[in-house]
């Protein structure tokens, strides 16, 4: 099994129902995508914004759970649908 592990800053942006996830940003580390996530948090229309990581292995697609790195703004209190 070959691990690895994706860096994500994730916008979030009301909803109809609440708040929805926006287009995820794959980054090339952990401090891209906290710099990512605070630069989104800050754009018109965005509520909020997280940056998280997830390992795992693509070639068979089992991946553990999304580790959030730090949150920006407001953002779901349940984020295990990332």
């Amino acid at each position: 099994m070959t691990e690895v592990t994706y860096y994500v800053a994730l916008p979030f942006v009301a909803a109809d129902d609440g708040i929805a996830a926006g287009e995820a940003t794959e980054c090339f580390s952990a401090n891209a995508a906290v710099m990512r996530a605070e630069a989104l948090s800050r754009k018109p229309g965005i509520l909020g914004s997280v940056a998280f990581s997830r390992s795992g292995d693509p070639a068979t697609g089992d991946f553990g759970d999304a580790i959030v790195i730090r949150k920006f703004g407001e953002v779901p209190d349940d984020l295990s649908a990332l």
